[in-house]
């Protein structure tokens, strides 16, 4: 046998070790990969109807089954959209687009960490039900369910009172922002299945419904909120305007179509709405004008209006320049009364915008901001908690979520049971106070509400840490520790009142130190005194 010269060997060594260091460099953190993975499953507990075979979340059922009988139309699926069983396209489509965005920008995260088929399903699962939504032209189901008997109940899904009416808005009585935003969602979702997930007849369906729903949005007059037409969504889902939707769902329209008309018509509309001089405010389901500044540079680069209101908005934010938020004093982003009620929705929103952003320009201005909020929410915070339930001993326990606490009483929604039944894997939960303090109390809904729109950018946020094959840890892999504990009673730490206690006990006893100095001195100046009398 002939043997191979040493030279050779060397080289066949080399070979094969740069192989495996390829391979392993090729993993991805397998970290992220288990949280876009949670973050589906959470989608998976929100779904209502006929459970597929595949249904990963054991203490779910078939549920809602007669929605959609009222006004004699398939209701039937889609998502609840919080912790309770109402449904709600204006958020829905809120949360499709950010999750096809999110997927269309970063779809090699998904690739990388084998979460394209959960991707698929989870933006379909809403679709689906957005197109029975939309039964014709002009008509649009925009709630499932009554409000003030749904949240009135606190229970299971096989108990889910009824009566649960859909309301839906029509030519005569019409809603601008929500046609405007689903148009959005079918399109967004359209070009993601053409594009990304290689479904070409699902994706014309979905822009046939996106061109529909568009036409309807601009025609029916007269351009109002839906809120007008559909007085019980007013109380849950109202939006500030119609004019953001409009210039949104425009864009969206020709990103999917590719026909210049819907990006003359986005840009008209930026101009007759004078979106570029709006006061700023944080993206959130009402208001996407922020992302219109972001997705109008991508899709309209000769046009700068778009990157430079992108770029005001953005420094005004997430920078802190002459905008309307700031920093608690552990780095989160707090938007002043944005921020009280689910205080993580305006920083993953705006962490989102920035990473887009800055991918788009191929820059890096915001991208310290946008990692750094996103270590926060994933426990690089005072209180060691990633706000992410089922991933660590610290996350939250006890999210407001009437399925998975496995209680029924609703006077007691905090003790009965006192610790959530079944663990809701990948819930974004509302966050902590402006203090950095979060309390785990399931009868807090401010902090531990959970929701479709929570959710939606932290999995672009994900994908996009997957697809710069990041190689750190996030923040709760190395906490150790528990929890602090804080108190509501006196707002102070354990250990912060031990301290203010030996504090105290350090001062009274150096005061009582010194009145027995004082009486010493004055002791020994009178025994002078009798000293010198005698």
């Amino acid at each position: 046998m002939r043997k191979l010269s040493s030279s050779l060997l060397l080289s066949i060594l080399l070979a094969v070790t740069s192989k495996l260091v390829k391979k392993v460099e090729a993993e991805p953190n397998p970290h992220y990969v288990a949280l876009l993975n949670d973050s589906m499953w959470f989608y998976e507990a929100q779904r209502s109807g006929h459970l597929p075979s595949t249904n990963r979340v054991s203490w779910r059922g078939d549920s809602g089954l007669e929605d959609g009988n009222d006004n004699k139309v398939d209701l039937v699926g889609g998502y609840y959209d919080a912790g309770d069983y109402l449904k709600f396209t204006l958020p829905l489509s809120h949360s499709i687009v950010l999750m096809a965005w999110g997927g269309i920008e970063w779809f090699d995260g998904y690739q990388k960490a084998n979460q394209v088929n959960y991707l698929r399903d989870t933006i379909r699962w809403g679709t689906d039900w957005l197109i029975k939504a939309h039964p014709s032209d002009n008509e649009l189901y925009v709630q499932v369910g009554n409000g003030d008997v749904d949240n009135n109940y606190w229970g299971p899904d096989t108990n889910i009172p009824t009566p649960r009416p859909s309301y839906k808005i029509t030519a005569d009585a019409p809603g601008t922002d929500v046609a405007a935003l689903t148009a959005a969602a079918f399109a967004a979702s359209s070009y993601l299945f053409r594009n990304q997930l290689n479904d070409t007849n699902y994706a014309d369906t979905l822009q046939s419904h996106a061109e529909s729903l568009y036409k309807f949005a601009e025609t029916a007059t007269p351009m109002q909120l839906y809120t007008e037409s559909v007085s019980a969504s007013k109380e849950y889902y109202e939006a500030t305007a119609y004019s953001n939707q409009l210039v949104f769902g425009a864009l969206w329209l020709y990103r999917a179509t590719g026909n210049t008309e819907y990006r003359d018509k986005a840009s008209n509309y930026f101009d007759q709405f004078k979106l570029s001089s709006t006061p700023i405010t944080v993206m959130d389901w009402s208001d996407q004008t922020g992302a219109v500044y972001v997705l109008g540079t991508e899709l309209d680069g000769s046009n700068t209006k778009y990157k430079d209101a992108a770029k005001k908005y953005l420094d005004a934010i997430a920078l802190g320049k002459n905008g309307p938020c700031s920093f608690t004093s552990g780095g989160l982003l707090w938007c002043g009364d944005e921020s009280d009620v689910n205080s993580l929705v305006p920083v993953q929103n705006t962490a989102l915008l920035a990473l887009l952003y800055d991918k788009i320009t191929s820059g890096t201005d915001y991208t310290d901001f946008a990692t750094g909020q996103i270590k926060y929410v994933l426990g690089d915070n005072r209180m060691l908690t990633p706000y992410v339930c089922g991933v660590h001993m610290n996350s939250p326990h006890n999210p407001h979520h009437a399925g998975a606490s496995g209680g029924s009483d609703i006077n007691n929604i905090e003790t009965s049971p006192p610790e959530e039944k079944y663990l809701l894997y990948g819930a974004i939960v509302g966050g902590p106070d402006k203090d950095d303090k979060f309390y785990d109390e399931r009868n807090d809904w401010a902090q531990t509400e959970v929701a479709l729109d929570y959710n939606a950018p932290f999995l672009g946020l994900i994908a996009r840490q997957l697809s710069v094959d990041t190689t750190e840890d996030p923040p709760y892999v190395s906490i150790t520790e528990p929890r602090p504990h804080v108190s509501r009673s006196t707002g102070l730490e354990k250990w912060l009142i031990a301290v203010i206690v030996i504090v105290i006990v350090f001062v009274l006893a150096g005061l009582l130190y010194l009145c027995w100095c004082k009486r010493r001195a004055i002791a020994s100046w009178r025994a002078s005194r009798k000293a010198v009398a005698v």
